[in-house]
């Protein structure tokens, strides 16, 4: 993904389209997408911020509303957030277009997907595995570089065929499930 470039699955097929590119949202909430205990916790620390208790916060916040709720964004997908919905960087949003924002942002940090992409890359021959020694080699060598020790922990959890191979969509899945919360 280019640095600072937003992207997120447009409702047809067709690949990627940068958020910049993207026709503001219809007024379908994304509501229906999102569980109800999401949009409380996603209501509980809006209204944290939510000063004047008038259901708006600032767009100055909104980085900081999305990073206490686990989002990433970057400060340029922040503004490309605001932009799409015609808001100043100086004016305020209601909760609605924060939960589409919060949706949108959900939806490009999909984690699985950006990993089973990156493999798939790797599986020249396309039949769904690699070797441990190419996984090793990628996860230790490039982007976000991984420690020998935390590849091995990562291919404790993997089901290593006879002849090294591991299935990564299988090993995907379960790297990607969400820890227990006790």
């Amino acid at each position: 993904m280019a640095a600072g470039v937003g992207y997120t699955t447009p409702p047809q097929p067709g690949g990627l389209q940068p958020l910049s590119e993207q026709k503001p949202p219809s007024q379908a909430p994304p509501a229906k997408f999102l569980s109800q205990d999401q949009i409380n916790e996603f209501k509980e620390c809006f209204s944290l911020y939510d000063k004047k208790q008038k259901g708006k916060i600032k767009a100055s916040d909104l980085l900081a509303v999305m990073r206490c709720l686990g989002a990433s964004p970057t400060p340029g997908e922040v503004q490309r957030h605001l932009h799409l919905h015609k808001i100043d960087r100086n004016a305020e949003l209601d909760f609605s277009t924060f939960l589409n924002i919060m949706y949108r942002q959900m939806k490009q940090e999909e984690p699985e997907s950006e990993i089973l992409t990156a493999l798939a890359m790797i599986d020249r021959q396309k039949r769904g595995v690699i070797t441990t020694a190419e996984l090793r080699a990628k996860l230790t060598r490039l982007g976000e570089k991984l420690s020998e020790e935390e590849v091995d922990d990562l291919l404790k959890e993997a089901n290593v065929g006879p002849n090294g191979t591991i299935k990564y969509e299988e090993f995907v899945r379960i790297i990607c499930l969400p820890t227990v919360d006790y």
